[in-house]
């Protein structure tokens, strides 16, 4: 599937990790890196909205193109709506909003956030993998989701969903058999004339309790399409830690 756009929200004063689009990453710029995951997926347009000069001079001659968008924005889906209008996106285009902090992003989970955009005639699609250990279920920082019969997401929260209300009154360090649990993948494809009025909206209740923007759109009552993702996406990169093993990641790469 090509007829798909990629973008990439790049803010240079990142709070935990200032200046982290240009971090360096194997010798070269952290958004760099996420670019060129965003090129191998096969967009016909691969775009970073940049809020300084000085990522897009870093991007200079990679094959992407690059918004330079307002500093204001409060997140990087303002910021993708701000480039779909430099862009001149029409409604209809399919956006993949591909973090500007996941240098390891495979190329088939992002096309398939696009195909199951496509495929769903739903605003706005997302990935998922499954669960298999408990203290990822238990982890807030590892959001959960939950999938209805017809592949559209019921929920997502920081809390451990569904509960397996028997098994756990009997033990909560493993998890019972049956894989019914999602962690969610911060990736999503929108339609681009819903990105727009997305960005419109404002936080809702839950969104405010959970600070989980997904659920912004759930409120509304809008749909999103969920997909298992067809690889594993490699942890990304939000503090200088996650940056010195994302380092030894590329390296081992590297090494066969």
């Amino acid at each position: 599937m090509s007829d798909f756009v990629v973008a990439i929200p790049a803010r240079f004063d990142a709070s935990r990790l200032p200046g982290k689009p240009l971090r360096p990453l194997g010798g070269e710029p952290l958004v760099l890196h996420v670019a060129r995951r965003a090129l191998a997926a096969g967009a016909r347009e691969v775009w970073v909205a940049a809020d300084d000069e000085r990522i897009v001079q870093a991007l200079d001659g990679c094959g992407v193109q690059v918004a330079l968008t307002s500093k204001a924005h409060a997140s990087g889906t303002d910021r993708l709506a701000e480039c779909a209008d430099i862009a001149g996106w029409d409604d209809d285009t399919l956006v993949v909003n591909l973090q500007g902090d996941e240098p390891f992003a495979p190329a088939a989970g992002i096309e398939a956030v696009a195909a199951t955009l496509a495929a769903s005639g739903a605003p706005m699609s997302t990935l998922a993998a499954v669960i298999d250990d408990a203290g990822d279920l238990f982890d807030p920082n590892v959001v959960k989701l939950v999938r209805g019969a017809d592949g559209h997401a019921l929920y997502f929260s920081r809390a451990p969903v569904p509960w397996p209300r028997d098994a756990f009154a009997r033990d909560r360090a493993r998890l019972p058999e049956g894989g019914h649990w999602l962690r969610h993948i911060g990736i999503y494809g929108y339609r681009a004339g819903f990105l727009r009025r997305f960005a419109q909206m404002q936080p809702g209740r839950l969104e405010q309790i959970e600070a989980l923007e997904q659920l912004r759109a759930l409120e509304a009552g809008h749909r999103i399409a969920v997909a298992l993702t067809p690889e594993p996406f490699p942890p990304g990169v939000d503090t200088p830690e996650d940056l010195a093993r994302a380092e030894r990641h590329l390296q081992e790469s590297r090494n066969g």
